[in-house]
């Protein structure tokens, strides 16, 4: 892999002169809105203004058969939690957007609420341009429960019942989120792990596709997609994040990236014998 597979841009999305329909896949997770150190709290409306733009501008970007891929949480006002993606399908189906799947991301840690259960998931948005969309199952397919299962009567008795590449993995994913002993923790604080965006750039890209994310942070989405033979495009308005979003692309490259491989089975604590 080369340097001629990435593209970075230091600076605002809206002021970047990407090509039209130029993008396979584009991942990114915006601004919750709620006042983090990289983002500016404004009215709710005015976020979804913003949002219409950085999305009209992302559809521009994306091939006819391409997928977009939007990340998101909830916006939390005084207590009140507002689901982000409800408020941006409506913007989505109004630039043309399809939704294929509204994927759960579970995972098991974070910020503990004191008045309401604590949050222990973001959705993704998996949106087309057209109903010509590139998808492949296999390379993401997870162990069978049952890989011995057979059909017990009818013509194909005796014979596996289910697919022996592996299931289909569904639409809830449990993968560990970024959080302080993770291999691939760095100073961005709300970085998604490598292995949600390798699952996204394996099924919905081929060899050489272009994978952009157009916020992307610490460069999780470059990464993933370098990793499996993608071209990748970024671009990140704040230097610190750009620095470290490079920084990791030249890692990737030079193959010397850590990151939680793949399909690896989330850590369960055992307890000694004769505990309870």
């Amino acid at each position: 892999m080369s340097w001629d597979m990435v593209d970075l841009y230091l600076g605002d999305w809206e002021d970047f002169s990407f090509p039209s329909g130029e993008a396979d896949l584009i991942v990114s997770s915006p601004p919750y809105n709620l006042g983090k150190q990289y983002e500016k709290k404004v009215a709710l409306g005015e976020y979804l203004v913003w949002h219409k733009r950085v999305l009209a501008k992302c559809v521009d970007s994306l091939s006819s058969n391409g997928s977009l891929c939007w990340q998101t949480g909830n916006f939390v006002d005084r207590g009140s939690v507002v689901p982000l993606d409800l408020l941006l399908y409506p913007i989505m189906q109004e630039l043309g957007l399809k939704m294929r799947n509204r994927i759960v991301w579970h995972f098991g840690h974070g910020l503990h609420c004191k008045k309401r259960f604590s949050g222990r998931y973001e959705t993704i948005m998996w949106m087309t341009k057209s109903d010509d969309y590139y998808f492949d199952l296999d390379p993401i397919r997870v162990p069978q429960k049952y890989p011995n299962k057979k059909y017990y009567k009818g013509p194909k008795a005796g014979q596996l019942s289910c697919n022996p590449l592996g299931k289909n993995p569904g639409d809830v994913w449990e993968i560990p989120n970024v959080k302080y002993n993770h291999i691939e923790k760095t100073d961005h604080p709300c970085q998604f792990p490598v292995e949600l965006v390798e699952r996204l750039v394996l099924s919905m890209t081929r060899q050489g596709d272009l994978v952009l994310d157009p916020l992307m942070g610490s460069g999780s989405s470059l990464v993933a997609a370098l990793l499996h033979g993608r071209r990748a495009a970024g671009c990140e308005i704040d230097k610190e994040y750009f620095k470290i979003a490079e920084e990791r692309v030249g890692q990737t490259l030079r193959g010397e990236i850590k990151t939680r491989p793949m399909g690896r089975p989330v850590y369960v604590p055992t307890t000694k014998e004769g505990e309870k």
